[in-house]
């Protein structure tokens, strides 16, 4: 099983509980497959990037709250919206919040596929024409739905406005001008649950592979990133 085996490499990451407590521990070979070939949960198909523990506190949903993201230097607080959306709709549902962003975008790409305790590294580049940018995340999109180590986030600093898709494949919106982006998400039919809870607040396990990583590398010279 392929993804089993990409799950093998990843490890344990970003979870709350670590190795000697995880609901994977003592798990044979056979419940181990049965678990992370689990992609549905009701209505709700999550990515390959991510599964939740074996024995779920939170189970997966779709589903939107309100945040609040607190600036440590300036104490600046910034309103946030915080997304889950099910697979076949979240990378439509992530192009839909980009579109308040404007005509000319910066771009980031982040990756943790060589690093370890949550570390990452960081690509941008300045200065590109939305379009071109949406033709390329076409390109790339089972890269950025299904590897665990990868994650986007596209900027307008002229607004200012953030949307991203991070790793766990939960979807971001910084800034007070996100009014649109939340717009976007209802048109989907994604749901306001200001009391939800989503996987990263619980034992959670990454998987990627190194097809995934090269072609991390390919996005980036297509991007014409710097690091």
């Amino acid at each position: 099983m392929g993804f089993l085996r990409n799950f093998l490499k990843s490890g344990y990451r970003d979870g709350t509980a670590s190795s000697t407590t995880s609901s994977f521990r003592n798990l044979t070979e056979e419940q181990l497959e049965a678990h992370m070939s689990i992609a549905q949960y009701g209505d709700f198909l999550l990515t390959d990037a991510i599964r939740p523990a074996y024995c779920p506190q939170i189970v997966p949903r779709a589903g939107y709250r309100h945040e609040w993201y607190v600036d440590q230097e300036t104490r600046a607080r910034i309103p946030v919206l915080m997304a889950s959306v099910s697979r076949e709709q979240l990378f439509d549902a992530f192009l839909s919040m980009l579109e308040p962003l404007g005509e000319t975008v910066d771009v980031v790409l982040e990756t943790s596929h060589d690093k370890n305790h949550g570390n990452h590294a960081d690509f941008y580049r300045e200065q590109i024409d939305m379009p071109v940018l949406q033709s390329i995340l076409y390109d790339y999109e089972n890269l950025l739905l299904d590897d665990g180590c990868c994650g986007i986030a596209v900027l307008n600093p002229g607004m200012p406005l953030e949307v991203q898709l991070d790793e766990h494949k939960l979807l971001f919106a910084y800034g007070k001008r996100n009014v649109r982006c939340e717009q976007a998400l209802k048109a989907g039919g994604v749901p306001l649950i200001e009391d939800m809870r989503f996987i990263t607040e619980a034992e959670h396990v990454h998987s990627s592979s190194e097809e995934f990583q090269e072609q991390f590398h390919e996005l980036c010279g297509r991007l014409g990133m710097d690091r």
